[in-house]
């Protein structure tokens, strides 16, 4: 009988490591503070469209259409 083995933790966690240490090089990042400024809101235009992205009184973000 055959038995797929699933991978180790150990083999997983390597590729996931490797997964987040080229990832960041692809991504920018912005610091919260200054795309809000003093405000709790700001537009994003994507493809034509308005989002809003709201900065709660918990510190929570909500991004509506």
């Amino acid at each position: 009988m055959d038995k797929q083995l699933l991978p180790s933790s150990e083999s997983l966690d390597l590729t996931l490591s490797t997964k987040q240490d080229i990832t960041p090089a692809l991504r920018q990042r912005l610091n919260s503070a200054e795309l809000f400024g003093t405000g709790n809101e700001v537009v994003i235009e994507h493809a034509g469209e308005e989002y809003r992205l709201r900065l709660t009184r918990q510190g929570k973000l909500i991004l509506t259409k």
